[in-house]
């Protein structure tokens, strides 16, 4: 089995080196679901012990990432749409009043981060590099929360968004309206700069709904990826 394997942060632990090297393999759909995976073949490819590997299939497990079938196997779970809306909804709500808190006032500081994430997009939707085009989105979108000083909020979202996340990394890699979702991220920009809080909510609104038009279809075209109802 291979991974993707990023350097090691040399402030964090084996355990969670290994916990967010999984997790990252599984929300890019290198590891994908229904595929077995064991703590040994994670342990080999990493050079790490067993402990830190069956720790972290633990803790991927609770978040439901896993499905651990204890003395037979361990397989990475189906994607739920019920979960993918769940974490949709309250994106929704969250990022609506978000999205007006920063039309009324937002750093400038933000501003620029934005404009220079969203050149790193355009750059990424030319060279289809799709998992740092997600990386760039849920910056673009973390950034938003930071500027509004709400960056716990953002962190809690965090804990929800296993599943959407897979979703919206198999519409990328179907090059599923993605100039559509470029746009529409460079008019959230365009409101919050113009200070247009109806707009922003607007196109924040229609922006995050996209998953739930859209997630019918792609399951149709990954049956394979998706528990059923």
């Amino acid at each position: 089995m291979e991974l993707i394997i990023e350097e090691k942060n040399t402030k964090s632990s084996i355990r969670d080196f290994v916990y967010h090297t999984l997790k990252m393999n599984i929300i890019n759909l290198h590891l994908k679901p229904n595929q077995s995976i064991s703590e040994t073949e994670v342990s080999k490819a990493l050079n790490v012990s067993r402990t830190p590997v069956h720790e972290s299939f633990l803790k991927l497990s609770q978040e439901g990432l896993l499905e651990v079938f204890p003395q037979k196997s361990t397989v990475v779970s189906l994607i739920d749409l019920a979960l993918v809306e769940e974490a949709r909804f309250m994106r929704e709500h969250m990022e609506k009043e978000i999205i007006k808190l920063a039309c009324i006032d937002f750093p400038n500081k933000e501003i620029q981060s934005l404009k220079e994430n969203l050149k790193k997009q355009q750059i990424c939707l030319e060279e289809k590099e799709y998992v740092r085009l997600l990386e760039l989105d849920e910056e673009f979108h973390k950034t938003i929360f930071k500027g509004c000083r709400k960056p716990r909020i953002w962190s809690a979202i965090q804990q929800m968004n296993s599943d959407l996340n897979r979703l919206r990394m198999l519409r990328l890699i179907e090059n599923y309206k993605l100039d559509d979702i470029f746009k529409q991220h460079q008019i959230i920009l365009d409101s919050i700069i113009k200070k247009d809080p109806e707009k922003g909510i607007s196109i924040m609104t229609e922006h995050l709904r996209l998953v739930e038009i859209e997630g019918e279809e792609i399951k149709k075209n990954n049956p394979g990826y998706f528990k059923e109802k």
